[in-house]
């Protein structure tokens, strides 16, 4: 099945947003000059994934609700699912995840599976931290995790 694209200017850059009618599989932060897709070219598929996003950054939606095309293995699809269970506006440790999917030894393998998320925002790995409270790694950039974090309020605003 053919994969489809647009790109979504958002508050912390340019989005690229693939999917098609099995769901998101894949939101990718886009250095360059890139333009935002017309909202005439935007597949249909696509549509609800950006008006979501773009509700998300004006403040009004704290949970996505989008179908979602999630390739992974077993393991990594656990571990995303967990963090989908993380509120808005709340963070939680590496650790604390790997609790909750019955393994408390798996910090560093939760972190692995964090690092391969492709659907970063709507499965909010953004929201896991360090045990010490750190901002611990992020596809973005720590300094797009930090504003996430600001976003929803689960950091104080410095901005």
């Amino acid at each position: 099945m053919e994969i489809y694209r647009a790109y979504y200017m958002s508050k912390i850059g340019m989005l690229e947003i693939l999917g098609n009618e099995d769901g998101i599989s894949a939101i990718n932060f886009v250095n360059g000059k890139l333009q935002p897709t017309k909202a005439s070219e935007i597949h249909p598929s696509l549509i609800d994934c950006i008006d979501q996003l773009q509700r998300y950054f004006e403040g009004s939606l704290k949970e996505f609700n989008v179908k979602l095309n999630i390739a992974g293995t077993e393991f990594q699809k656990k571990v995303w699912n967990e963090l989908m269970k993380i509120p808005y506006g709340k963070t939680v440790s590496y650790l604390y995840i790997a609790k909750s999917i019955g393994n408390e030894k798996a910090v560093r393998a939760v972190g692995g599976a964090n690092n391969k998320n492709k659907i970063p925002i709507i499965i909010p790995c953004h929201r896991v931290i360090g045990n010490n409270g750190k901002l611990i790694g992020y596809a973005g950039g720590l300094g797009i995790k930090e504003w996430l974090l600001k976003h929803e309020g689960a950091l104080k605003h410095n901005y």
